[in-house]
């Protein structure tokens, strides 16, 4: 057996293993109080992390609408009511690879259209093992990975082109990959570096991670090292969203025309 695939099924058996015993039991960390003023949870008993991205301000003071995107762990678990929960939803957009998407297929609403759009799969099979552990490896390779700009430009631009519904995007934990996705497309809007952060950080929250649990939890340093290589390999976020992305600035302003009341 070569390298590659060893390690390529090293992934697999790891995230196997995720899927079978789900988070460590922990004391979970405290929430930053500006980013639990709004209730975001969606109250699922099968899928974890499950959240609205909507309710924060803006820098300017306009307001992320609410029941338009919403973000979760993977599907596989969802019970006949969390489906029914989800009923709005039009696009599920999964982040996984195919060894993730082999081992617990999604569940999705009736109605919706799934979309697979990998985000590391093409990436080293040494950053592919840390998609449960987190890092900054795995974190910078979220700006340079083949593949990786193309599947986070695919769930923005869904956002924009999705009529009366929503649009869910999700990976395993629903931490690293969606955490990004969702820090990008709030700081796109106009939500403040604190405020994306504080956010970011509520995974720890809701999977009830334990200080510097990378299986469950996540890290303020972590995100900083994604927006670090965004300023390495793009000199700034907005050269990232429009060369690296390949979003307009009619994109741009189709979404946050969408998104901000």
């Amino acid at each position: 057996m070569s390298r590659d695939r060893a390690l390529r099924g090293c992934v697999a058996a790891a995230t196997g293993l995720a899927i079978a015993f789900g988070p460590v039991a922990g004391t979970a960390l405290a929430a930053p109080a500006s980013a639990t003023e709004f209730d975001r949870s969606l109250h699922l008993t099968g899928v974890q992390n499950g959240r609205d991205v909507g309710g924060y301000r803006t820098a300017d003071g306009r307001l992320v609408r609410t029941g338009l995107v919403l973000r979760t762990g993977q599907l596989n678990n969802a019970t006949p009511e969390d489906l029914a929960a989800l009923g709005n939803v039009r696009v599920v957009e999964d982040l996984r690879t195919v060894y993730e998407r082999t081992i617990a297929p999604d569940r999705v609403p009736a109605g919706a259209t799934e979309r697979w759009v990998d985000v590391i799969g093409q990436a080293p099979p040494q950053t592919m093992m840390t998609t449960l552990t987190g890092g900054d490896d795995l974190y910078r390779a979220f700006i340079t990975a083949p593949g990786a700009n193309t599947a986070f430009a695919t769930v923005l631009r869904d956002i924009i082109d999705t009529e009366d519904g929503a649009v869910l995007f999700h990976c395993t934990a629903g931490k690293d990959r969606t955490g990004w996705t969702a820090a990008v497309l709030l700081t796109i809007l106009g939500v403040d570096r604190d405020t994306v952060t504080q956010d970011y950080l509520l995974s720890n929250v809701y999977r009830g991670a334990t200080e510097g649990d990378g299986l469950n939890g996540v890290q303020q340093a972590w995100l900083d090292g994604a927006f670090d290589q965004v300023n390495q390999s793009y000199g700034s976020f907005g050269n990232y969203v429009r060369d690296g992305l390949g979003l307009s600035d009619s994109d741009v302003a189709a979404l946050k025309a969408k998104m901000l009341a």
